[in-house]
């Protein structure tokens, strides 16, 4: 009987046929560095382009999830997932092997329940961005919330939690980030924000202004409820149209 993998590495994609290539790749490579079995999952939210194709051509099992949501695509690919360990990677997002070696040697210390890491924009248009990047990178670091683009996670801790939160349409990482503090109290352990960055797409930047980002920022600053809204949440669901 095969042994089951130490580490799980979940990437949920929604239409990504454009970048999910590049995001394999990087994945790839830093685990073939690794002495550490691994899989990796990549969950098709109920994509129209050819994502599954493109992950299963890469040697990736496929889950389908058909609501579109991120927790729930999330949330799907841990539970098809083998490993003691869970990775999760936005599609858009490339880790490297010390960004990966950091993380097991968090997770392997006992004293680690999940966390994140400081996250670096492969670009960024506007000073504004570069600030909110800086500023972010700072909370996250202070208050322990892991980004998106790169969560991890014991598999104890995550299924003790419930995962992510499927209340929300987004900022779920923060709620789970939340609740795995508080679990690791109890249990000895803390999240951790590990001082390897990892580099992800600054595409959002490209796509909507600044006047657009402060919105929503403040959106959620002042109404954290919006996120329970599909529809409220359009920021993380809305790509503009290509010519």
């Amino acid at each position: 009987m095969a042994r089951a993998p130490a580490l799980s590495v979940i990437i949920p994609a929604w239409n990504e046929a454009e970048w999910l290539p590049r995001t394999l790749t990087a994945v790839q490579n830093a685990l073939s560095g690794l002495d550490r079995s691994s899989e990796i999952i990549v969950v098709d939210n109920a994509s129209t382009d050819t994502t599954p194709q493109i992950a299963q051509r890469a040697g990736c099992r496929v889950v389908f999830e058909p609501e579109r949501r991120i927790s729930r695509a999330r949330n799907a690919g841990a539970e098809a997932a083998n490993g003691g360990y869970l990775l999760f990677v936005d599609a858009d997002t490339w880790p490297d092997r010390d960004l990966l070696q950091a993380t097991l040697t968090a997770l392997d210390s006992g004293q680690v329940c999940g966390g994140g890491a400081p996250v670096d924009f492969d670009h960024l248009n506007h000073r504004i961005y570069r600030w909110g990047a800086r500023t972010w990178n700072t909370l996250s670091a202070r208050l322990g919330l892991a980004a998106g683009c790169y969560v991890f996670s014991t598999r104890e801790a995550f299924a003790a939690v419930g995962g992510f939160s499927e209340r929300v349409y987004a900022g779920e990482e923060v709620f789970l980030s939340r609740a795995l503090r508080r679990w690791g109290r109890t249990h000895g352990q803390h999240v951790e924000i590990l001082d390897t960055p990892v580099l992800t797409s600054g595409r959002k930047a490209d796509w909507f202004n600044p006047t657009r980002h402060l919105l929503v920022v403040l959106q959620v600053l002042l109404f954290p409820w919006s996120l329970r809204s599909r529809r409220l949440s359009w920021f993380w669901y809305t790509r503009p149209r290509r010519p």
